[in-house]
Parts: structure tokens; sequence; C-alpha cells
């Protein structure tokens, strides 16, 4: 009897993970495939006062806003280990958007999970003097 209340209950969540729309998922998968560095994009800083563009930048690009929601920052993969970053201050006059250059394959039906082993282990920089390290701090208190 405990296990035909069990299956429903593992059910229900399965189920209410699938009331979501196909533009919501397509949404979440093609920001996904962005933040892989899988899109081509155009981004443009602008001034709002002048209508100058402050900045252009194209290529496979991610971007986010900071934890304020006061800079705009974007970062963008220029070859197979390099990266550049670029952030605008959002202001009363200045102000960004974005533009997909290509189309995007993504699923509209099944959410993309992203698993990366090579995450767990960190790379470590080593920053300071080996003779820091052998010393003793009482000895240089003396």
């Amino acid at each position: 009897m405990k296990r035909l209340l069990l299956i429903p209950a593992l059910c229900l969540p399965l189920m209410a993970g699938s009331c979501e729309d196909d533009a919501t998922i397509a949404a979440r998968n093609v920001s996904k495939a962005a933040d892989n560095f899988e899109i081509s994009r155009r981004v443009v800083f602008f001034n709002g006062i002048t209508d100058k563009y402050i900045l252009t930048v194209e290529g496979f690009c991610s971007m986010d806003l900071n934890a304020a929601g006061n800079a705009f920052n974007v970062i963008c993969k220029t070859g197979p280990s390099e990266y550049k970053r670029h952030s605008l201050v959002l202001s009363d006059n200045t102000s960004a958007f974005v533009e997909q250059l290509d189309a995007a394959k993504v699923s509209a039906y099944h959410y993309r999970v992203t698993f990366k082993p090579q995450a767990i282990i960190p790379d470590i920089d080593f920053r300071g003097d080996l003779g820091d390290l052998t010393t003793n701090s009482n000895q240089l208190m003396q």
C-alpha cells in the first residue's frame, strides 16, 4: 500500500515541471547555449542622450547584470582558451542591447543540462615567496 502512494509522490514533481511553455524552455536553452559560448551575438553599448554608440562587441558572448543591477557584463570567447570581458555601468543615459546573429538549434521540449567534470578539480595558482613559507614568523619578530 505504501508503494502505491510513493509512485504518485515521485511523479508529482515531474508533472509540475512539465507545465512550462515551449518558449520558456527554448529561451532557457538558448541562454544555456550562449553561456557555453555557442551563439554569435552583437552587443551594443550606447548613450541614450547623444544617440552615439560607445562600444560594439561581436562574437560568441555571454552576458549578465551584476547583483546590484547597475552594471552590464559581457564576456566573449576569442580563442580556444582566451576570453575578453567588457562592462558597462548603466545609468540614466547609458544602456545596452543584444542581438543574436544566428539562429540556435535548441529543444522546446527538453531542458538542457551541462555537466562539466573538469570543474570539480580547480586550477590552483600559487602566489607568494617560497622563503616566506619556510621562515618561522616568530623568528622574524625577534
